[in-house]
């Protein structure tokens, strides 16, 4: 995953200057900013956009929730709002960053209130941290969790939460050991719990972890080819929230090819560009193809009529949960 730094240079007291409204919790909702001594709603603009799923990850980061989940453009009245300057990725310094500007979109995202994955390679992989005072915005807490008391149904509702697709693997240390305090409580998810704190827990008696074994989880991609002959051929569609088909626009076999790897398909065998109606989908920015992240981390919420089907070898091994 790429690393954003703390979007707008603000090392205390970010939520002074940013929030979320409007969403079901303080971690979800339209973005605001206050700059110059004035709230307003954010945009990235409603021509060309570049407001891309790593940049809601920082901001969520900043504002001391979890791991990013959703984002979209909302359409509204033309208004004054604060556009996020596109020359300052990533790093929007409030000062220099952010100007007054009329548009007709602003930006929505969601994060997780309760855990998040920390310097994994992708916003679906990291060390496990958990929320337990998610209550008190002036006293949350963020805490590693034991391999010990973290088993597979646990990680498959962690998975869900975040908007990933199933676990495949769960190993200590993978992203780098904890040095927060430990989650006291042993997990005992059944695995269809919608967030990980619904599920039961016992008290245990451990209040550290040995070195290594902090729970590190890789969750599957949430992209997937639908309405073809097999899992590894059809539509290309990405789970943000929502599943939506992808912008076809400018796709060749080299962007299919990255397509292909990370849906365990094999190798990129055939393209065809589909035409429709306009229609909300995710566009992915373009260089992601010389990048080694996720497709989810580029895209952008867009109107197209271009979709893209794929066709993909197939030689792919099926994966199973690692431990």
């Amino acid at each position: 995953m790429r690393n954003f730094p703390s979007l707008l240079k603000l090392s205390a007291f970010c939520s002074e200057f940013m929030r979320l409204v409007g969403g079901a919790s303080r971690c979800a909702g339209t973005l605001e900013l206050k700059h110059l001594g004035e709230w307003r709603r954010a945009t990235s603009g409603d021509v060309v956009d570049y407001f891309e799923m790593e940049a809601a990850a920082a901001f969520c980061r900043d504002l001391n929730c979890g791991s990013a989940v959703s984002l979209r453009k909302r359409q509204v009245s033309y208004q004054s709002l604060w556009l996020l300057i596109a020359e300052c990725r990533p790093d929007y310094d409030l000062s220099r960053c952010v100007i007054s500007w009329t548009a007709s979109s602003v930006l929505e995202f969601t994060c997780s209130d309760s855990v998040r994955l920390l310097n994994g390679t992708s916003l679906c992989s990291g060390r496990l941290e958990v929320n337990y005072n998610q209550s008190n915005q002036s006293k949350q807490s963020w805490t590693s969790v034991c391999e010990d008391h973290f088993d597979q149904q646990d990680a498959e509702v962690v998975c869900r939460e975040l908007g990933c697709g199933p676990p495949s693997a769960l190993q200590g240390a993978l992203h780098g050991d904890m040095g927060a305090p430990v989650w006291s409580k042993e997990f005992q998810c059944e695995g269809h719990e919608s967030t990980l704190l619904d599920c039961r827990s016992s008290n245990s008696t451990r209040s550290s972890c040995s070195p290594g074994k902090a729970v590190g989880l890789t969750c599957s991609e949430p992209i997937r080819l639908v309405g073809g002959a097999s899992r590894c051929a059809g539509t290309l569609e990405i789970k943000l929230g929502e599943w939506r088909p992808v912008d076809g626009d400018n796709w060749a076999l080299r962007e299919a090819a990255v397509a292909c790897k990370q849906l365990d398909c094999g190798s990129a065998l055939a393209i065809e560009h589909r035409k429709s109606s306009d229609r909300p989908v995710w566009r992915i920015q373009h260089d992601f193809v010389k990048s080694r992240f996720s497709l989810r981390e580029f895209v952008i919420p867009v109107n197209s009529s271009s979709t893209v089907d794929l066709t993909c070898s197939g030689n792919h091994i099926t994966s199973s949960f690692v431990t």
